[in-house]
């Protein structure tokens, strides 16, 4: 069984911030596997307004917000997805940390009902650590299409615990968890287990454990106990820090215990409790004959079998990608506010303005002369790029509402297997095709370092932003031969330095896990709100980097230092076979990768470049530098020495890939 962890963008940036959330507000904390609904359940209890900041130490980022749950307010924390209480990952790790340290008033613990008996593991390390644990059974809907029958009273009776069913996308459910919560009333309970012989020399070595501890360590003695055994570093720690006088003993217990066994104890705490839930199942759930496979199953199949999911991936490219975001996005939407609204409007009108109430010329062109704040930087950020991003981020919405990325990821798992990377590095590929910025920040979620490292290079070098992807559609898009090299060069170049880098980088091969959610079809105001978000972002951050783009252009002007510029890039330029005048969509891309791209536009309609010069431009300015924004993150995520060398080879590798493309086309005679 695969899984995959869920933090997309929309947890990292797509919320707006709240005000401050009072300090000693009693905790719900919502934990639980990805892809089981906790998000939409966090939004369900606090609504549409979060914080959302890194956990202190950590690059892993946590949603908090506050919910008022019968006339008393408490604070939400939307912990990041976990398997179990012994952390294999960074986000697993932080996730304990917030139960171990923030000691919530009530755990919810929410899984998907449908795999119900996988996940009731983690419900009974819960209930074995002493937490204030509440059983969330998500997506009822889609168990009971599934043909299971699960008795709530029954299981909760078995348990000791509150049992809800949920369908948190209707809302169903969440008026009587959140009276569960208020009422909730914190006793005793214990796991009646069965007992064997293989378990007792484990239960000995537990009971002399618990007998030590003698501080207040949130989790029970119990489940500290079985975490030391399991030989978990960071409890052993706080032991040592808490117990100092007993670590010594409770090492030695350990030591003898373990030449006993020789499977770890992993193992034989995991058989005891699937024992205990294959109990829980014959008493409480019963599966009634289902009619055949579901229609929604049997896609969700299709998707993910290569033979039939590589061309319904090429279907949504084409359809979701090449027509509706470079066709109608880049295309009718852009050709209509970039050359009838500002060029026959807007512009003229602003120029008139500035011309009467600014008798200086040098003035007047900072705001509306050739690279002018308003007739340029506007002209481009909203003319240009909005539209397209738009229309990105609506496809994407659709993508990620229906379920189909996480079969996207578990479809080129093996794919990316080769070049270093998972199938879940999907997530930051699939967002650097919004923003690769935002992308970046998003390779966090990302097991370990090596993964985190390939995808940042891959995302700097070889995955183009929505706004220059969409750019380079329209303007090659009616050249089936241009189009062709381009793709291909740049899917062979993403392919080529993520099978370099990962042969080169030490490390074990990625293993990948999956929870694959239910297909369903979008719900058309997840998509307005998610769309909105995205777009509302977005725009605050490219529309002031485009004005300071302009006002630094015309200083450059105003001083000669953009001449000077454009000078140096001019000579480079001139080796790739392109006009002097393609030097200034190099430095634009340097300040936004979309900046680029919409100068890329500009000079192309200004009938400045041939067919080979187009093509070659648009290799060029893909590969090239990251944006300002991009490579800042880069550092900040990468440190100051990786992020500075990855710019470089970044640099010198896209004019290498250009040049090369420029002499085989040039020697070939090919014409587009």
């Amino acid at each position: 069984m695969k899984r995959l962890r869920d933090k997309t963008e929309d947890d990292v940036c797509c919320k707006e911030k709240a005000a401050d959330i009072p300090i000693g507000l009693k905790k719900i904390a919502l934990v639980g596997n990805p892809n089981v609904g906790k998000s939409v359940m966090f939004n369900n209890l606090t609504g549409i307004y979060a914080v959302v900041s890194n956990y202190p130490g950590t690059s892993v980022s946590v949603s908090r917000g506050k919910a008022e749950i019968g006339g008393e307010e408490f604070e939400v924390v939307d912990t990041p997805g976990m398997y179990s209480l012994l952390p294999l990952t960074e986000e697993e790790g932080v996730a304990r940390r917030i139960l171990l340290k923030e000691r919530p008033f009530v755990v919810l613990h929410v899984i998907d009902a449908k795999n119900l008996d996988r996940m009731l593991v983690f419900t009974l390390q819960l209930i074995e650590a002493g937490l204030p644990t509440i059983l969330v059974l998500n997506m009822m809907d889609e168990a009971e299409r599934l043909g299971l029958d699960i008795d709530i009273n029954g299981l909760e009776r078995e348990l000791g615990i509150p049992v809800v069913p949920t369908i948190c996308t209707e809302g169903r459910g969440v008026d009587e968890l959140k009276k569960r919560v208020k009422d909730y009333e914190r006793g005793k309970t214990e796991i009646k287990y069965m007992e064997a012989p293989e378990y007792l020399k484990m239960e000995t070595a537990l009971q002399e454990i618990q007998a030590l501890l003698k501080a207040d360590y949130t989790l029970s003695k119990r489940m500290i106990g079985l975490l030391c055994l399991k030989g978990d570093k960071e409890i052993l720690s706080l032991v040592a820090e808490r117990d100092p006088e007993a670590v010594d003993r409770i090492k030695g217990i350990i030591d003898e215990a373990k030449r006993y066994y020789k499977r770890p104890f992993d193992y034989f705490s995991t058989m005891r409790r699937r024992n205990r839930i294959d109990e829980l199942f014959s008493h409480n759930v019963k599966h009634t004959k289902k009619k055949g496979i579901s229609f929604n199953e049997r896609l969700s199949q299709i998707t993910m079998n290569p033979v039939t999911g590589l061309p319904i991936l090429f279907l949504v490219l084409y359809y979701g990608v090449y027509k509706f975001v470079g066709g109608f996005g880049a295309g009718t939407l852009v050709d209509f506010l970039e050359g009838v609204v500002f060029k026959q409007y807007i512009n003229p009108f602003l120029s008139g303005i500035f011309s009467e109430i600014i008798p200086w010329p040098i003035i007047q062109s900072l705001f509306v002369g050739e690279y002018g704040v308003l007739t340029l930087g506007l002209r481009y950020s909203i003319a240009i790029i909005l539209p397209i991003v738009s229309i990105f981020f609506i496809a994407f919405s659709i993508i990620e509402d229906s379920g189909y990325l996480p079969r996207l990821a578990m479809l080129i798992d093996r794919v990316f297997k080769s070049i270093g990377l998972s199938g879940r590095a999907v997530i930051p590929m699939v967002l650097g095709l919004g923003c690769d910025t935002m992308a970046t920040l998003v390779t966090r979620t990302l097991p370990t370092k090596r993964e985190r490292l390939i995808s940042t290079v891959l995302l700097a070098l070889a995955v183009p932003c929505s706004a220059q992807l969409g750019v380079i559609l329209a303007l090659l898009g009616e050249n089936t031969t241009a189009m062709f090299i381009w793709t291909g060069t740049i899917v062979l170049v993403f392919m080529f330095i993520g099978f370099l880098t990962a042969r080169i980088m030490p490390g074990e091969p990625p293993v990948f896990y999956m929870e694959v959610p239910p297909l369903r079809f979008p719900k058309p105001y997840n998509i307005v709100v998610k769309t909105y978000s995205r777009v509302k972002w977005y725009l605050m951050e490219i529309l002031p980097v485009f004005i300071y783009a302009s006002i630094f252009i015309w200083l450059g002007q105003v001083t000669g230092l953009f001449d000077v510029i454009l000078k140096l890039l001019s000579k480079p330029v001139a080796v790739l076979g392109l006009p002097q005048e393609a030097a200034r969509i190099f430095l634009f891309g340097f300040f936004r990768r979309d900046y680029g791209a919409a100068g890329l536009y500009d000079l192309n309609k200004s009938g400045l470049l041939t067919g080979v010069q187009l093509v070659v431009a648009s290799i060029a300015l893909t590969l090239f530098l990251p944006c300002i924004a991009q490579f800042l993150m880069n550092i900040k995520e990468r440190g100051f020495k990786t992020g500075i060398g990855i710019s470089v080879f970044v640099l010198f590798f896209s004019f290498l890939v250009a040049y090369a493309a420029n002499l085989i086309l040039n020697s070939l005679g090919v014409v587009i």
